[in-house]
């Protein structure tokens, strides 16, 4: 996981000092690796209190200056910044949550300075119709239980449509799904015991995050994990 956030760091390519936003950053760990790589300011928001209090406790602990990293409470489908406040936005699994892709693209495109640029690394689902019964049951309760509306409207391929369509020129999109098999597959083994447990007491559906591990590992078809990169003009 830290590889994959340098990688992100990478992507978003802009010199020390920039401004970026980090879009649904949960408990900071994302953030605070990418203003150490990239020597670049990161302001972190989540709609969840309890983990932006964990994010600025953990990146007090860490030494981290305020200047390298901030965390605030709110929505990236109604930023509370002005326009071209950022030099770069990111999202690291966290658009997979979106009730409204559209309205948050727009968003993080007005935030956007011209020249910025979007990273996003994020999943998306195959269509229904072209799965399985099992594999179809498996990604609906995983995005239910999960609260990832998104990822089932994100099917492969309207994530970069919809870049395009909100303004962005879309630089490249990259497959990276074998690239994060064998760290799924170490989540699925860890998560496979408890899942099986809790299944045969009819409380499946209360580990979510093994449930997750475990049937997206056994459901491959059912998704993709892609990299996007997109400036804005």
């Amino acid at each position: 996981m830290r590889r994959m956030e340098v990688v992100l760091t990478r992507k978003l390519a802009l010199p020390p000092t920039a401004s970026v936003l980090d879009a649904g950053c949960g408990v900071g760990d994302t953030a605070r690796t990418v203003a150490r790589t990239g020597g670049v300011h990161v302001t972190g928001i989540d709609g969840i209190e309890s983990d932006i209090a964990i994010a600025r406790q953990r990146s007090a602990r860490a030494g981290e200056p305020g200047s390298h990293t901030g965390f605030l409470l709110a929505d990236y489908h109604a930023l509370p910044f002005t326009d071209a406040s950022f030099d770069g936005v990111y999202t690291m699994e966290s658009f997979v949550h979106s009730p409204d892709p559209p309205q948050g693209l727009a968003e993080f495109f007005r935030v956007l300075r011209p020249g910025g640029k979007l990273v996003m690394f994020e999943y998306s689902s195959t269509p229904q119709d072209q799965l399985t019964p099992p594999a179809r049951t498996a990604l609906l309760r995983v995005c239910e239980l999960s609260g990832m509306p998104g990822m089932l409207t994100l099917i492969h391929g309207q994530l970069e449509r919809l870049l395009q369509q909100t303004g962005f020129a879309v630089e490249s999109t990259y497959d990276a799904t074998a690239k994060i098999l064998p760290m799924l597959r170490a989540f699925s083994v860890l998560g496979r015991l408890p899942y099986a447990l809790a299944r045969s007491l009819g409380r499946g559906d209360r580990l979510v995050n093994a449930m997750s591990g475990v049937e997206m590992y056994r459901h491959q078809d059912a998704w993709r994990y892609t990299i996007y990169v997109a400036t804005k003009p």
